[in-house]
């Protein structure tokens, strides 16, 4: 292969390619106002020649309409990622030469693939593609990749990577090796974005097997913070859609997602590698679907909070209890007691028409091993169908009803919350059930009340929903995964950071979510890539059981700055602002620890600045510029600059607050500043000793 061997060569051809591109917008834009015009005159026809035309010809009509309509928006949809290409048409190449070949291909490798219209000659490679899988996995030397008929063997002769924006090449580099650290050095020393960005041209060899991997039913992903989880999970999505076109859609993927801030935030990606975005749901919808009219419920962000601001030991044991999935077994255990028990016929007498108890405790019995409701309605059904008046004859439908709502009776309540306090006296634990208000529950009993609601009553599941994705695993305890067990039974990709609880009283390691799908395949990221070494090592310190490794990229030691009073820490946090300003990193996050100090500090420092943001529990939108929010908030979301405030003895102390303070340092890429008066927490006392 001899194409392009120089710079010059590459920057030649990249005009060409761009101009070739360009051409296909244009055909494609004339082709697209074709359409439109005809769809107009279809339909003017058929609206001016109604009265004339029979049935089948006006269906023939609106099918053909329908049809074109259905044409054009392809065509759109692809003249979207047409002029997307034509600004940076590729990003890679590999020269491959099958084995028993004397010569073989170059392959440019882009966000999209393209060839021309005239021409079944691909141009370029779509990064999901089985041959563009080899610039992820291989070295310069013996390679092969999976195509649909088999394993392709043989021998990669160059790697090239390419910085390529409006059009122009910033830079070539040739690699040798997987992907090539000057370019993942150039392209994580940027500042951030606004939202999350695409990683097609820095994917990593382990991350790439995560995102190819489409033979797991349930995948659960531990990635350490900055480990590019959530973005992996969101590009493997795009790869699923890609390889299973025709039956996989965006409308059947759900994604479960910690707040409407990190929705917005993640919004970008799958657009960007030319799909739809997928539809979001928090937990808590899931709660308020399954509990309307049964009670309403304190939220997670709530119960967090309670938790940040005072300890409250007996709470703490009421959630740590409710944590297990020894907890879950129990909630199984006590719904196949009552299915049992609390069911008591008695004899039946309607009119002309008797029923022994009997008779009826059979049915009920060979009912089944359903929901509590679905065993009674079987039963009813059964008795009902079954039962004669003294003639023999079958009885009228007003008696067959009155007998249904009978024997619906004979059991003790189905009132959901009745049912789940009669749950703690079962196992002998009353003091573990505690409403805050009338029919207003804790946080703690909200999805053990949606768990025994489906063992109840039973499951709407989401039958639409062919994959799910869980996001930050670790906040949510085994309950919840028996809910979603029940409710999707699709395939899944978990994933999150046991490291990074906002509440650890109720987190969740991998092996605990495995005791609720025990087939799933588990994969871990150790390798951080958002913040420098310095940062990485500064975090270490707060938790030191992390297995965090980052990478070779360096900057500024994290500063901590102590004052004497109130006063002297605003003036700090103020300090590290205007450098902040100063500097030319985009976007600066002031994470406390809780809301209320997160609306303690905006009122500080809103007036003296412009562009400034709170997020709280209701915001739904991730800015650039400066953020104060606090780190229940701030989890998934990455700054160039973080200052955490009040760093103090008093405010991070307890185990809960190691957690939160983690997460708030590793939130930052560059810089890192804290700031406390008084006496620092033991938390960052002994660091740089």
């Amino acid at each position: 292969m001899t194409v392009n061997q120089s710079e010059a060569e590459e920057r030649k051809y990249l005009g060409s390619m761009v101009s070739r591109l360009q051409k296909a917008i244009l055909l494609l834009e004339n082709k697209i106002s074709v359409t439109r015009h005809e769809v107009i005159e279809a339909k003017k026809y058929v609206w001016e020649n109604m009265a004339g035309l029979d049935p089948a010809e006006r269906a023939a009509n609106r099918v053909e309409i329908s049809l074109a309509i259905d044409h054009g928006e392809k065509a759109v949809d692809k003249l979207r990622r047409l002029r997307k290409l034509a600004e940076a048409p590729y990003f890679g190449r590999v020269d491959f030469v099958p084995d028993g070949r004397s010569k073989g291909d170059a392959y440019y490798i882009g966000v999209h693939g393209f060839n021309e219209e005239d021409s079944q000659e691909n141009l370029i490679y779509d990064w999901r593609s089985p041959i563009a899988s080899m610039f992820y996995d291989y070295h310069v030397g013996k390679a092969a990749y999976s195509a649909p008929a088999g394993e392709v063997k043989g021998e990669i002769g160059l790697k090239r990577q390419f910085k390529i924006k409006d059009r122009v090449m910033e830079y070539m580099i040739e690699s040798s090796l997987n992907i090539n650290d000057d370019v993942l050095q150039k392209e994580l020393s940027q500042t951030s974005d606004e939202k999350m960005k695409n990683i097609v041209a820095t994917i990593q060899k382990e991350q790439n097997v995560i995102i190819r991997n489409e033979h797991s039913y349930d995948l659960i992903i531990q990635g350490v913070a900055g480990s590019g989880k959530t973005s992996v999970a969101l590009h493997r999505v795009a790869f699923l859609l890609y390889r299973f076109k025709g039956t996989l859609t965006s409308q059947n993927i759900l994604i479960i997602s910690p707040n409407k801030v990190f929705s917005n935030y993640i919004s970008n990606v799958l657009p960007e590698l030319g799909e739809e975005t997928i539809m979001q749901i928090g937990f808590e919808e899931l709660a308020a679907r399954e509990l309307e009219g049964v009670c309403e419920f304190q939220t997670f962000n709530e119960q967090v909070t309670e938790l940040s601001d005072y300890s409250d030991d007996n709470l703490i044991e009421r959630i740590k209890y409710k944590s297990s999935m020894d907890f879950v077994h129990k909630l199984d255990r006590f719904a196949a007691h009552v299915r049992e028990n609390d069911f008591v016929p008695s004899d039946l007498i309607m009119g002309n028409a008797r029923i022994s108890k009997a008779d009826i405790l059979r049915a009920y019995q060979a009912s089944g091993n359903v929901p509590i409701k679905q065993k009674l309605e079987k039963t009813a059904s059964v008795i009902a169908g079954n039962a004669r008046d003294e003639d023999g004859d079958k009885l009228k439908p007003a008696a067959v009803n009155k007998i249904k709502t009978a024997i619906k009776k004979m059991y003790k309540s189905l009132n959901l919350l009745t049912i789940y306090k009669d749950f703690y006296s079962f196992i002998g634990k009353p003091e573990l059930f505690k409403l805050r208000k009338p029919r207003r529950l804790e946080f703690s009993d909200v999805f053990p009340l949606v768990y025994l609601k489906i063992l109840v009553e039973g499951a709407k599941s989401f039958d639409s929903v062919k994959h799910l994705l869980v996001d930050e695993m670790q906040d949510y305890t085994p309950v919840h995964y028996a809910v979603i067990s029940r409710l999707f039974t699709c395939k899944k990709t978990i994933l999150g950071d046991s490291n990074q609880s906002v509440n650890p009283y109720s987190s969740t390691s991998i092996t605990e979510i495995r005791k609720v799908f025990p087939e799933a395949d588990t994969v871990e990221l150790l390798k951080s890539y958002r913040s420098t070494i310095e940062i990485i090592d500064f975090a270490r310190q707060i938790n030191p059981n992390g297995k965090i490794i980052p990478i070779e990229r360096h900057g500024l030691l994290p500063k901590i700055k102590q004052s004497a009073s109130q006063d002297g820490e605003w003036t700090d946090v103020k300090q590290a602002i205007t450098e902040f300003l100063e500097s030319e990193n985009r976007s600066l996050g002031i994470v406390c620890k809780t809301q209320a100090q997160a609306e303690q500090m905006y009122k500080e420092i809103k007036d003296k600045h412009e562009d400034i943001h709170l997020l709280n529990f209701s915001s739904d939108q991730f800015y650039e510029g400066i953020m104060v929010t606090s780190c229940h908030m701030a989890k998934g979301l990455e700054f160039d600059h973080v200052i955490v405030p009040f760093v103090d003895a008093s405010n991070y102390k307890t185990e809960m607050d190691r957690s939160l303070l983690y997460i708030a340092c590793t939130r930052a890429m560059h810089v890192l500043t804290l700031t406390f008066q008084g006496e620092q927490s033991l938390f960052i006392s002994k660091i740089g000793e």
